[in-house]
């Protein structure tokens, strides 16, 4: 007999579809002929509890940390126990088994680990599923590979598991009980990820909290020139007082040109013309998706997880969704048109871009060298009847059949041009950008595009027919959102100082997983410490006061990306484990002695934030919401006065 093993009963439903005659249902199995394909249910073991390693640590004391298991054990999860037997009953009955785990590290470690649990011997061998359509499952199961080729990614999660629980049981435990002596009663999670994830929201709370707006001041003319008009922004040079981005802090200045130039004639002294060639945005992995979703539709980012997991499992309308890849395999290319003309058939605004597609075309997108064990989110090729989906659910399937789509439409080429004029001896400039192919961008494009300027030749004259001083105003930068906090998560070398580390984090950028970004988020709101307000994130003081209470490297990316960096390194590379969870261990010893009642009593004293019921916080929802502010360097305008 034959035993497939799959991560969740949905899957084990499409590879028993995929098999030759039909699948009869029995004891938590489905049988086809000689195989059997069984399933977990997500996790079905989890890091044992520390009392497993010594009853005395059922009591929560400082005296016992760091807890540092010496021989690791698992335990059934609370629910898995009857499926956990029936897949034992099946393995003593199985002379082959094939792991069918989804194809990511997440994957590759439930599976496996309840095979070893379960103490099977023999070989086994590596389902890789990203389509759950019969013909796609049918290929995969006509090119097994060894699982041994997987035991280096096996390793990585295993030790990402590992260090969570290190990290999560001591840290804590520590802050918890510290914080008993400081007057809290409550449980304070800190997280390996989790808690620089607060750690962003909390610091960009406190720079718009302490943020002190101050004016500035442009002045604009609008010039006649030969082929039309424009409006032309004047240049302060260095002798006024300037910011340090060139913005004028004071009016007189301004005022003083600004009488002067109604009528004034002056000439184009320079004019540079450039043409831009920029392909279409790569099909999604789901982190960009989630970005996307958010800002286009105002989805959560688990909202959009559980949405791609309901197109992937129920509807079978997508690949495998938690996929960190914008690249898709090169044999896919030649069945593009049929897939794509197929999944688009029954949706009016589909059948419409499919229209313009150019299958002769071929994009960067389509690159096996950058596809690892998934590739990017695309549809399977079953036909999208849109109205049969919720709303949310088809407005995302579009977003993942457009990027792919896109990558069979010709570049967008635009003519940008930058004019500087010479009045009165001072320099003024103006911008436009000119559309020559509109390419792919018409399927993306949701608002007007700059005008472009009239054409303009150098050392033409040019004339003053209106002019204006403007007071604006600096502003903070946003809150956090979900899609901003997704992009800070996934390009988290921004925000880290230290030029050595955010070099090396450039190539191994990433806060958290494709699989685990959305859930650290839920997690930080369910725990308290952020409160969802309308469409931003905001800490509350019991998140303001924990990372304050922390040793500021336990509120930072630069520790957790480099360990996400290790754990590449051991999937990838077949690193030895070993060396990344004895530095592990080592940050834990400072840490824990950092650990202090006063310190944290304080902190929580002086912290600042939302204040939002538990309750409210649980239930998603939030307290009032402070207006929402544009990025830095973007302005407020006050009350025009004319010159």
């Amino acid at each position: 007999m034959r035993l497939i093993i799959a991560e969740k009963p949905s899957l084990a439903r499409a590879i028993a579809e995929a098999l030759p005659g039909g699948a009869r249902r029995e004891d938590g199995a489905l049988h086809a002929g000689e195989t059997v394909v069984t399933w977990c249910l997500g996790h079905l073991l989890e890091q044992a509890p520390p009392d497993a390693y010594d009853p005395a640590f059922k009591q929560w004391r400082l005296d016992h940390l760091p807890i540092l298991p010496t021989r690791w054990q698992l335990s059934p999860r609370p629910k898995a126990k009857g499926q956990l037997a029936v897949i034992r009953k099946l393995l003593k009955q199985a002379g082959e088994v094939v792991h069918a785990g989804d194809p990511d590290r997440e994957g590759q470690l439930l599976v496996q680990e309840v095979i070893e649990y379960l103490g099977w011997k023999g070989p086994v061998a590596r389902l890789l599923v990203s389509d759950l359509n019969r013909p796609a499952i049918q290929r995969a199961l006509a090119r097994l590979e060894d699982n041994a080729h997987y035991l280096p990614l096996y390793r990585a999660a295993e030790s990402r598991s590992r260090a969570d629980w290190l990290y999560g049981i001591n840290l804590t435990r520590a802050w918890t009980l510290t914080g008993r002596q400081a007057g809290h009663d409550g449980v304070l999670s800190v997280g390996r990820v989790q808690t620089p994830v607060l750690g962003l929201v909390v610091r960009r709370d406190a720079e718009i909290r302490d943020f002190r707006p101050y004016p500035f001041y442009v002045l604009w003319a609008d010039l006649a020139v030969t082929g039309g008009q424009l409006r032309a922004w004047w240049q302060p040079v260095e002798h006024h007082r300037l910011d340090d981005q060139g913005r004028l802090l004071e009016r007189a200045p301004a005022e003083a040109l600004a009488a002067q130039l109604p009528g004034a004639e002056g000439k184009l002294t320079s004019l540079e013309s450039r043409q831009k060639r920029q392909s279409a945005p790569l099909p999604y992995s789901l982190s960009a998706l989630q970005v996307d979703a958010a800002r286009r539709f105002g989805l959560s980012a688990q909202a959009v997880l559980d949405i791609c997991q309901r197109l992937y499992e129920r509807h079978k309308l997508i690949t495998y969704p938690r996929s960190d890849c914008r690249y898709l395999p090169e044999e896919h290319l030649a069945q593009a048109r049929a897939t794509l003309a197929s999944a688009c058939s029954q949706d009016e605004t589909l059948r419409g871009w499919l229209a313009g597609a150019d299958f002769a075309l071929r994009s960067k997108a389509w690159d096996d060298k950058k596809v690892g064990a998934h590739h990017a989110l695309a549809p399977t090729g079953k036909p999208a009847e849109l109205e049969r989906l919720e709303r949310a659910e088809a407005d995302v399937f579009r977003l993942i059949a457009r990027n792919v789509l896109a990558q069979f439409y010709s570049p967008l080429i635009v003519r940008e041009v930058k004019a500087e004029f010479t009045l009165l001896g001072e320099r003024f400039r103006a911008s436009g950008q000119e559309v020559l192919q509109p390419g792919w961008k018409p399927l993306f494009t949701t608002r007007d595009e700059a005008p472009p300027l009239p054409p303009l030749t150098e050392g033409e004259g040019c004339r003053v027919m209106a002019c204006e001083v403007e007071d604006r105003e600096t502003r903070p930068p946003e809150p956090f959102n979900d899609a901003s906090l997704i992009k800070a998560m996934m390009n988290i070398a921004r925000y880290v100082d230290d030029p050595e580390v955010r070099r090396t984090l450039r190539e191994h950028d990433g806060l958290g997983t494709e699989a685990t970004r959305a859930g650290i988020i839920e997690t930080l709101i369910e725990r308290g410490f952020l409160v969802r307000q309308k469409k931003t994130l905001r800490a509350t003081r019991l998140g303001t006061g924990l990372i304050a209470s922390l040793p500021e490297a336990a509120s930072r990316p630069e520790r957790t990306a480099l360990w996400e960096q290790r754990l590449t390194a051991i999937a990838e590379r077949d690193d030895d484990p070993a060396p990344f969870l004895a530095s592990l261990i080592e940050d834990l010893h400072g840490l824990l002695g950092s650990a202090d009642a006063n310190h944290l009593r304080q902190a929580m004293a002086t912290a600042q934030g939302e204040a939002a019921a538990a309750a409210s916080r649980r239930h998603g929802a939030s307290g009032k919401s402070r207006r929402g502010r544009s990025a830095t360097g973007r302005t407020r305008r006050k009350p025009r006065s004319k010159a």
